[in-house]
């Protein structure tokens, strides 16, 4: 095999192990906080952080059961979250029963203890 392939091989495998690394041995709010701060989330242009720095203006967003967000009425947390992801952040929406939604409605809710 050539140099550059091993390379690029040896490099994905490091990404690869770190990730399942992470994913072991931290806890839903923890991943949840890492996607909250990660400029690429779903796509994106912007980190959830960029407009709410900390988690600020979200401390009751684990609790609320509707929410309005661009002239839009939300009835789920992960829908608010999805339309954030659009339409802040120019990303995709992602699975509402996905594990990374899971994760940052777990970090959200965190935010109002």
């Amino acid at each position: 095999m050539n140099k550059a392939f091993m390379s690029v091989s040896s490099i994905i495998a490091v990404g690869v192990s770190f990730t399942f690394a992470f994913a072991m041995n931290h806890t839903a709010v923890e991943r949840g906080k890492t996607h909250f701060n990660n400029n690429a989330f779903a796509g994106g242009k912007k980190a959830c952080n960029t407009c709410h720095d900390q988690g600020r203006g979200l401390e009751e967003a684990g609790v609320k059961t509707k929410f309005t967000i661009m002239g839009g009425e939300q009835s789920s947390l992960e829908e608010a979250i999805n339309v954030c992801i659009i339409n802040a952040n120019r990303g995709q929406a992602i699975p509402v029963d996905s594990q990374q939604m899971q994760e940052i409605v777990s970090y959200i809710r965190s935010l109002g203890k």
